[in-house]
């Protein structure tokens, strides 16, 4: 794991993306659907609406242009044109022949060798959710991880539904931080950027996510 110590401590003062939003925005006309039994054992909310998540709904956009830019790309080496495009393609072709749980190891192994840093030493702001070609040009921070991963493996075969970037309160820390949830049949496991392990979301008692967002669908989150 190449995350430093530091920064895994600093990850983010905030749950990213929402420093305008407060819960009630994020719940405010959005249906119930969950028991407590839902991602790490919480009640969840759904919505279609990304009006209280603007950053998402731009990466959305530049995530989708940069995953078409890279297909040629991974179809033929010699129409690689960028560092990023090249990286995308080492991932993608080595593991789509792989199962299905060795996908999400070599996923979460390969992004979380990129070197963590903050948005403010990147961008120059307090929070900026980076894009995949970003991401792996310049590097980035908790959801910026979530992110490009989400997006390899929509390439290699998830389904849009088994995934969500889930953006959630780390107890222990005392800070925000931002994984990947992916859905099986019978779990959910999470990516981490700090880990290389994948577990399932029950072994995260200190994980309470604050909401969760796939392309379609935003879930806001309370602690049963």
């Amino acid at each position: 794991m190449l995350v430093p110590a530091l920064a895994a401590l600093v990850c983010l003062g905030t749950a990213p993306g929402a420093e305008a939003q407060t819960l009630g925005d994020l719940t405010r006309g959005i249906k119930k659907s969950g028991k407590g039994t839902a991602l790490f054992q919480t009640v969840e909310f759904q919505s279609k609406t990304f009006k209280a998540l603007p950053q998402w709904a731009r990466v959305v956009r530049s995530a989708r242009r940069d995953v078409r830019s890279f297909r040629p790309c991974v179809q033929d080496a010699s129409q690689c044109q960028s560092k990023q495009a090249k990286s995308w393609r080492a991932i993608v072709t080595a593991a789509r022949a792989m199962s299905r749980k060795e996908k999400l190891i070599a996923v979460n192994k390969f992004f979380n060798r990129w070197p963590y840093k903050l948005d403010r030493e990147v961008y120059g702001v307090s929070e900026y959710w980076a894009g995949i070609s970003e991401f792996m040009r310049r590097s980035g921070d908790c959801e910026d991880y979530s992110i490009a991963k989400y997006y390899a493996l929509k390439e290699l075969g998830f389904k849009e539904s088994e995934l969500r970037i889930v953006i959630l309160k780390d107890r222990i820390r005392n800070i925000g931080h931002a994984v990947l949830a992916v859905y099986e049949p019978n779990d959910i496991l999470i990516l981490d950027s700090l880990s290389n392990l994948i577990l399932s979301h029950k072994k995260y008692k200190h994980y309470v996510p604050q909401y969760s967002m796939n392309e379609t669908t935003r879930w806001a989150h309370i602690k049963s």
